[in-house]
């Protein structure tokens, strides 16, 4: 892929009990093909990971616009969790990202979630009549959603370009959707990739190797 190619940033969505893990695979090869990461935080307050790091987001949700994104990234975070159990007392927490998701899927710009994201998404309505994963099917399930029926039991799923969703043991999995919805690799490559960082496949450097070599 051509770095030099001028695309729109890919933000990040950041909040309180974030899980570091699950963004890592496929942000830093965004990056080196030329992708500005962006993140996006519930206001311009830093925030903290469940892992303890602090990140002072790039921007508020309320400015971000889909038309100014190439993909929104939602990660998995114990608020997530919390939102759900909280929302009949009125707290929303999480819920304006999964809010944001819809923007971003109705203007027909992508959304990738893992882990926790789903499950809003999922009290959102945007799995009802998507195809999708998550950790187990029971999880979605327990949101009362109505797209059990579109539940894939896959490592990552990508629906009709759009929806890319994961569970929270595949990160490298969840990143091969990404890299390839963007094209940032496909093919052989894509699959040398994958079988490296997810298999630790020591044939697939070389292929690697190769393609950046071309």
């Amino acid at each position: 892929m051509n770095s030099t190619v001028t695309r729109k940033p890919v933000h990040l969505a950041v909040y309180d009990t974030l899980a570091d893990w699950e963004t890592g695979h496929a942000t830093v090869f965004l990056a080196r093909a030329g992708y500005e990461v962006r993140t996006v935080g519930p206001s311009r307050e830093p925030v903290r990971s469940i892992g303890g790091l602090r990140i002072q987001p790039d921007l508020a949700l309320d400015d971000l616009h889909p038309d100014d994104s190439a993909l929104l990234i939602l990660p998995g975070a114990d608020l997530w969790a919390e939102t759900s159990a909280a929302t009949a007392a009125g707290s929303d927490d999480l819920a304006p990202f999964a809010r944001k998701a819809r923007a971003f899927l109705d203007a027909g710009v992508p959304v990738a979630a893992i882990c926790g994201a789903t499950a809003g998404l999922a009290r959102e309505g945007l799995l009802d009549d998507r195809d999708h994963t998550s950790a187990v099917s029971f999880y979605l399930a327990a949101t009362g959603y109505g797209g059990g029926a579109r539940y894939v039991e896959a490592d990552a799923v990508t629906d009709d370009g759009s929806l890319i969703t994961a569970g929270p043991t595949e990160p490298v999995a969840f990143a091969r959707e990404i890299l390839r919805l963007l094209g940032v690799y496909e093919g052989e490559v894509l699959d040398a990739w994958y079988r490296l960082f997810h298999d630790s496949d020591p044939e697939a450097y070389a292929v690697l190797e190769k393609a950046t070599a071309r």
